[in-house]
C-alpha cells in the first residue's frame, strides 16, 4: 500500500485529556497548522458536554472561525442526538460517533450500555444521513478495556457487524488505553472484512506501551483506508485511567515517509507545530520528531 489518509486528531483528542485548557484562538491556530502541513480531514471539535470534557468548550466559535478550504474536512464528535444538532448547526462536514465495546467503560464514558451506544449510534446515522453528512463509527476500548480487562476480538467484530448495518461510510478500530498489539490489529481486520464488507476501515492508537507506530504499521499492511494521529503525541481519554498520548503525527509520517507511504503531509511542519504546541500546553512533547531540536537531518 503506497498512499494512507492520516486523519489529524490533535485539535480533539490531543487536547481533551490536558490540565491546560487552550483558548478558542490557539485550537483554531493548531487547526490552521495542520492544514498548512497538508493535513485534510481534521477531528477539530467535540461536542461532548462541556461540563464533562472542558478542555472542548467552544467547538462552535472554533468551526466558526476555520477556514474553508478546497479538499479539507473538519470531523467533529458526538456521542448522542443532540451533540449531532450541535455538529450540524456548527457545520462539520463529518461526524465520528463512538460506541464502547465494554458496559462498563460505556457507562462511565457516555452514560449507556454498549446495547444503548448501538441504538444511539443507528438513531445517529440515519438522521446524518438525511443532512447529508459522512459518518464514522468507532469501535472504542478494542483492544482492552481499563476496567473489564481483556476484549475478545470476536465481541468486538460483533458490535462492528451490528454498528454496520446502519451504513456508516467508515468504521474505526481504536485501542483507547494503548495495550494492543499487531496479532489483534490483525484479526479484528480480518473480522471486518467479514462483518462489514466494503466499508473502509481506520485505525486509532495510543502508544501506550510502545506498541502505536507498530500496530499502525500492520494495519497499512491489512488494507487501512485511514490513519489518526495526534501532532506531538498528546492525548488521551478522561475517562480512562492510564490513557496516554495518541501516536504521534510526526513521528508516524517519518515512518511512513521512509516506507514510502504517501499522505501529502509535510513532516517538518508537523514537527514545528508540535514543538509550538508543547508549549502552549506548558508541558513536554511526548513525540521524538517534535521536541525541539530533534528533527533529523534531511
Amino acid at each position: 500500500m503506497d498512499t494512507v489518509q492520516l486523519v489529524e486528531v490533535s485539535p480533539r483528542d490531543g487536547l481533551q485529556n490536558e490540565k491546560t485548557v487552550l483558548s478558542v484562538d490557539d485550537k483554531v491556530e493548531l487547526i490552521n497548522r495542520s492544514v498548512a502541513a497538508g493535513a485534510r480531514r481534521i477531528e477539530a471539535v467535540s461536542f461532548a458536554n462541556p461540563k464533562r470534557v472542558p478542555q472542548m468548550a467552544g467547538a462552535e466559535e472554533v468551526m466558526a472561525q476555520l477556514p474553508r478550504d478546497d479538499g479539507v474536512s473538519y470531523i467533529g464528535l458526538v456521542l448522542n442526538r443532540r451533540g449531532l444538532d450541535r455538529a450540524l448547526a456548527a457545520g462539520v462536514d463529518e461526524i465520528n460517533a463512538v460506541v464502547v465495546a465494554t458496559d462498563e467503560f460505556s457507562m462511565r464514558n457516555q452514560g449507556c450500555t454498549v446495547a444503548e451506544g448501538i441504538s444511539a449510534w443507528e438513531h445517529i446515522a440515519a438522521d446524518a444521513r438525511a443532512a447529508g453528512i459522512s459518518t464514522t463509527v468507532t469501535i472504542a476500548a478494542s483492544f482492552g478495556c481499563p476496567f473489564s480487562g481483556e476484549v475478545d476480538p470476536a465481541w468486538v467484530i460483533e458490535v462492528a457487524q451490528r454498528v454496520a448495518a446502519a451504513g456508516p461510510d467508515e468504521i474505526a478500530f481504536a485501542d483507547t488505553i494503548g495495550v494492543g498489539v499487531p496479532s489483534q490489529v490483525r484479526a479484528l481486520a480480518a473480522g471486518a472484512q467479514s462483518a462489514a464488507p466494503g466499508i473502509p476501515v481506520r485505525w486509532h492508537f495510543h502508544n501506550t506501551r510502545n506498541t502505536g507506530y507498530a500496530n499502525a504499521l500492520a494495519a497499512l499492511e491489512t488494507g487501512a483506508a485511514a490513519l489518526d494521529a495526534s501532532i506531538g503525541g498528546f492525548g488521551g481519554c478522561p475517562f480512562a485511567p492510564a490513557a496516554t498520548g495518541n501516536i504521534a503525527s510526526e513521528d508516524l509520517v517519518y515512518a511512513l515517509d521512509r516506507s514510502g507511504v504517501h499522505t501529502g503531509v509535510d513532516l517538518e511542519s508537523l514537527a514545528s507545530t508540535a514543538t509550538w504546541l508543547g508549549a502552549r500546553l506548558s508541558k513536554d512533547v511526548p513525540a521524538q520528531l517534535g521536541r525541539a531540536g530533534n528533527f533529523p537531518p534531511s
